[in-house]
């Protein structure tokens, strides 16, 4: 790949999460706002490895859209593709945290300034300018945003960037499954990475069984690295006729899973970045699933996602600890 300013650009949603953190004198659940988005929490990622690293998408012009600037560039992320919307607010979103130890979400977005992203305030030169350009399925739940995405990912692929997708699905931001599957299968036909969880790649193609659900979408679709994050089992990646399983690293120090699936695509692109797409091999794919593994192992140890991503040499030391 040629040299370009920056790394990795990510388009979406930048959003509060509302995390339950205790309970008030009154018993009432006390809530902490994280800066959260799933687009982000992967920039955070990738800047924390040392990529440089930019974000296209649309905050309120509120207190919480102020706090969500500030934590975006904490963090080392450029935030020129950033803009404000002085009618709507930022986008809410409540996490429960399950039972079972999986999470229930609650959004305040209709309207949410992410959605309000117009196609005409795309920052092209931004995305002209990266190696790669990361998206997911939030910012083509509605219009004018959904405009945006496909603007992007258009200029995108005619300057020759690499293209990565998350479906991320979140039911309760659609109008239907059905138009969620349609959305999906957009951004499935334009990148050349894929993240997706077990539970996407079931609900997707119908398929129970993961090796017929990847061979679906290798079939159906011309993406060149498929990677699936598979929770407590560990990960799968495929690259052409190639498969490799890694499992999970368990610990008993993990709180919650918010940002992992985040943090673990943010290493598998990193690892793209570092090795290219052309010549994968076990021996690399197998180091990027192990890196991407632990990192997400970490994170769960702690609360929150965006300011909270591992360092490089801490993941390394975590993976020789259980050597």
């Amino acid at each position: 790949m040629s040299i370009k300013k920056w790394d990795v650009t990510a388009l979406g949603e930048l959003l509060i999460d509302f995390t339950q953190n205790g309970t008030s004198e009154q018993g009432n659940p006390v809530f902490e706002a994280n800066p959260g988005g799933a687009p982000c929490n992967v920039l955070a990622m990738l800047s924390k490895l040392g990529k440089k690293t930019a974000f296209i998408g649309k905050v309120g012009d509120d207190g919480f859209g102020k706090q969500l600037t500030d934590a975006v560039r904490e963090v080392g992320i450029c935030t020129d593709g950033l803009m404000y919307d002085r009618e709507i607010h930022t986008t809410l979103a409540f996490v429960h945290k399950l039972p079972n130890g999986d999470r229930d979400f609650s959004f305040y977005r209709k309207p949410g300034a992410d959605v309000n992203l117009k196609a005409d305030e795309i920052n092209e030169e931004l995305i002209r300018n990266s190696r790669v350009l990361h998206y997911g399925t939030l910012s083509l739940t509605d219009e004018p945003a959904r405009s945006a995405t496909q603007k992007a990912v258009r200029i995108a692929q005619e300057a020759g960037l690499i293209l990565s997708f998350d479906p991320n699905l979140r039911e309760p931001l659609w109008n239907s499954l059905d138009e969620a599957k349609e959305q999906v299968d957009w951004g499935l036909r334009h990148c050349d990475v894929l993240k997706i969880s077990d539970n996407e790649i079931t609900w997707f193609t119908g398929k129970e069984d993961f090796g017929e659900g990847i061979r679906f979408l290798q079939e159906n679709y011309p993406i060149r690295l498929i990677c699936l994050s598979m929770g407590r089992t560990g990960s799968r990646g495929c690259y052409k006729d190639l498969r490799v399983d890694v499992p999970a690293f368990l610990q008993e120090k993990t709180i919650e899973t918010t940002g992992a699936g985040d943090t673990f695509g943010a290493c598998v692109l990193n690892g793209v970045l570092e090795y290219g797409l052309d010549q994968l091999d076990e021996e690399k794919l197998r180091k990027i699933l192990t890196f991407a593994n632990a990192a997400a192992s970490l994170v769960t140890t702690k609360k929150g996602a965006l300011r909270v991503m591992p360092e490089k040499e801490q993941v390394e030391a975590f993976i020789k600890s259980r050597q």
